[in-house]
């Protein structure tokens, strides 16, 4: 039963939402970019190792600051995982991703590598800071390169990398604001506790903007889906300004035509 419990405790611990998402997300663009079948699993491999490390780092990392507002939510509190038991499966898993990611090509690699580095630079105490957008910015900013290297062994284009910084900027807002008061009370000052209340109002900004980029600066005619896609942005945009009490779900609405405007303008990468 504790191997059970440990198996469950991890799994709970590698933010399994998160994980799962950017895996998908990244998967699919580089099928949409030409990735062949065997890439695409290894672009999968690499993306979710390098999560696995980020998502269990996070939480050995917090474990004392989870413990002290009971996050219920989270396995080391429950008592499902130790916070060692965190901290190895971390490490191994940051020294698997190395060269699963290297596997994609060097350049690509790199680029992975520099999306892990941020995150494990964000859990280590950027998160705390002014700045705690940054990491975010960089990391999500390079994974359409990640995809292009690996793919055509090109850089992706400047509008979506731009897009993917903002992509970044966006979740980091609409990943925090759920744990605003528990943060605050636990001493983290990152950029959206220092905007506490704005910070809801200001997430789906940047996430608005990246569909914007994703439909109208690639080449070529902008057609109905991607009318389609500013319109809908455009609505869910009105909702969250006039409507006080707009649930959080508004927001990851504009999170996700974001995710599949990009994924549909995969082609245009290279």
């Amino acid at each position: 039963m504790s191997a059970l419990r440990t198996v469950k405790g991890l799994a709970l611990a590698c933010h399994p939402g998160p994980t799962v998402a950017v895996t998908a997300l990244v998967t699919a663009v580089a099928w949409s970019a030409g990735r062949a079948p065997s890439g695409c699993l290894l672009v999968a491999a690499t993306i979710l190792t390098g999560h696995l490390s980020i998502g269990w780092s996070n939480d050995a990392i917090d474990a004392a600051r989870d413990t002290i507002v009971n996050r219920q939510d989270k396995p080391v509190v429950r008592g499902l995982v130790s916070r060692r038991t965190l901290a190895v499966a971390a490490g191994v898993m940051l020294l698997v991703t190395v060269p699963v990611s290297l596997a994609n090509g060097i350049a690509s690699g790199l680029m992975h590598l520099l999306f892990v580095a941020c995150a494990w630079a964000y859990n280590l105490g950027l998160k705390s800071t002014a700045i705690s957008w940054l990491p975010y910015a960089v990391a999500f900013g390079g994974l359409p390169s990640f995809v292009t290297l690996g793919t055509a062994h090109v850089w992706a284009p400047w509008w979506a990398t731009a897009a993917g910084a903002l992509l970044g900027i966006g979740a980091h807002l609409a990943n925090v604001v759920p744990d605003l008061a528990d943060d605050l009370a636990t001493g983290v000052r990152g950029w959206p506790q220092r905007l506490g209340a704005y910070a809801r109002l200001i997430a789906p900004i940047p996430l608005a903007a990246a569909t914007g980029l994703l439909v109208v600066a690639p080449a070529g005619a902008i057609g109905v889906i991607g009318w389609t896609a500013l319109a809908v942005v455009a609505v869910l945009l009105v909702v969250i300004v006039a409507w006080r009490d707009a649930p959080f779900l508004v927001t990851i609405g504009i999170a996700a035509v974001s995710v599949v405007a990009l994924v549909l303008r995969g082609d245009a990468l290279v």
